[in-house]
């Protein structure tokens, strides 16, 4: 193993680029101002440039066997993430649901029965309860709680870290965020060896500024539900599809949204050409066999969901529950593409904003696009279902009426295993969303909907460009 100075020697550009990222990363996290959206971006789109001449100059990417090289890429993304562990979030407020929801746990009350706002007008034991209530504003403050039960195992377990404050309670969940991140990092690494694939583009989530950022940064939790997500997938790869499910239920149990990858799943149990992974004779299964095998997939993923919901449910969880939930289908707006084209048209036709309507159709449209790659895709290889969760999971959040800048850590992390790359232009180009909801280039706050354009003008004019590449993927199909 070559001593620190022999790192030094054939790695000094490599570390010279990690230091200087250091140096924007603390910028970054501590004083830049959430109203400063020139800042943001110029610190953004630099440490994207570092970030791709850290990979570039390190030597993995061209020699994956360079294991200093992997070393050195390692301690850098871990070091990046805990450069923010003690800095308060400064792109969202969301952190400060996340402590509520903890802190209401803790004290006995439920998350699904209780908003904020019923909360806070009767005494409370709840600590810090009116700087935790002005901080969560007031959307988050008006609804019941939406996280599944696993995020709200976080939001406790980071409220159970020493001290008593917001800072404490936000180191607490941010060391889970970056041990998750380092758990993606090991399934990550050793999927893409199975499957034969460059190790390094683990690299390209992982050293990712969009992830480090939003995830690590911002306090979302998308990264807890990606590592369930990479862990389920490595044992399915592996053949242990009763684990794998068992972890898929983990990631559903985090964030809902793995929930509309199910049908990707058919084919393959039921493809004449899938096996099982540890019978070294590889005997065909029949067909019947590939069907009780997805029915026990999906039963172990829906007994496994139920029974972390189990602890909070009632008729009226159930009730509150789904109404929070489609609120985000008929009520929110942010970031959108293609609803914000048919609400311009509903605007000229009718003159009203049409949400309603629009917010009902759409996902229908979701569902049968789903159904489509479900069925008429044969999704029995890992690179084949990744590219098909990447592209349904795209057209989802196309049709979609709010799309968050962290929605989009699925795609980065997906993109990997396949030969897209059109989630790491996003990851990019997403940063603008934040100059728009700022309400640069408007009087009223409101989005500036040519700086969404924009974003979205090269966001699917890349999409477009590898759809219509010839072959694309072509060694996995």
């Amino acid at each position: 193993m070559p001593g620190l100075a022999n790192i030094y020697k054939y790695q000094k550009t490599t570390i010279a680029l990690i230091l200087t990222s250091c140096i924007l990363y603390i910028w970054f996290a501590y004083y830049l101002e959430r109203t400063e959206g020139l800042k943001l971006i110029f610190l953004y789109t630099a440490l994207f440039v570092l970030g791709f001449q850290i990979l570039k100059t390190s030597g993995f990417y061209t020699s994956p066997s360079l294991s200093t090289s992997f070393r050195i890429l390692v301690i850098a993304s871990i070091l990046f993430r805990f450069l923010f562990l003690f800095a308060i979030p400064n792109l969202s407020q969301d952190f400060y649901r996340f402590i509520w929801d903890g802190q209401m746990l803790l004290e006995g009350f439920n998350p699904y029965l209780n908003t904020p706002d019923h909360i806070i007008k009767r005494e409370t034991s709840i600590p810090l309860a009116n700087e935790l209530h002005n901080g969560m504003g007031v959307l988050n403050a008006s609804h019941y709680s939406n996280y599944p039960p696993l995020n709200q195992l976080c939001f406790v377990i980071g409220n159970l870290f020493p001290g008593n404050s917001i800072l404490s309670s936000v180191v607490g969940m941010r060391l889970i965020i970056i041990a998750a991140d380092i758990g993606t990092l090991y399934f990550g690494k050793k999927l893409l060896e199975a499957l034969k694939l460059p190790p390094s583009r683990i690299f390209w989530y992982i050293l990712n500024p969009f992830i480090i950022i939003e995830l690590t940064g911002n306090l979302h939790f998308e990264s807890v539900m990606i590592f369930f997500l990479v862990w389920s997938l490595y044992l399915l790869h592996s053949g242990k599809w009763k684990w794998a499910a068992m972890a898929f239920a983990c990631s559903v149990s985090v964030k809902l949204i793995p929930l509309i990858f199910l049908p990707l799943f058919f084919w393959w149990f039921n493809s004449n050409s899938v096996s099982d992974k540890n019978d070294t004779n590889n005997i065909k299964i029949p067909a019947f066999a590939g069907i009780t095998k997805l029915i026990g997939f999906y039963s172990i993923i829906g007994v496994t969901t139920l029974v972390f919901f189990l602890p909070f449910f009632s008729m009226e969880f159930v009730t509150n529950y789904s109404k929070t939930i489609g609120l985000w289908f008929g009520d929110f707006e942010f970031n959108a593409s293609i609803y914000y084209i048919l609400r311009a048209i509903g605007y000229t036709i009718t003159g009203y904003n049409e949400i309603a309507v629009i917010g009902k159709i759409l996902p229908v449209i979701s569902v049968l696009i789903i159904l489509g790659f479900s069925f008429l895709r044969k999704n029995n290889s890992i690179p084949k279902l990744s590219k098909s969760i990447l592209l349904v999971f795209t057209i989802y959040l196309f049709l979609s009426t709010t799309v968050h800048p962290w929605y989009i850590a699925t795609l980065v992390m997906l993109c990997i295993f396949t030969n897209y790359r059109y989630p790491l232009v996003w990851s990019l180009v997403i940063a603008l969303s934040y100059l728009s909801y700022l309400g640069i280039g408007t009087t009223d706050k409101s989005e500036n909907l040519w700086i969404i354009a924009f974003e979205y003008i090269i966001v699917f004019s890349v999409f477009i460009w590898e759809l219509t590449q010839k072959k694309k993927d072509c060694q996995f199909n």
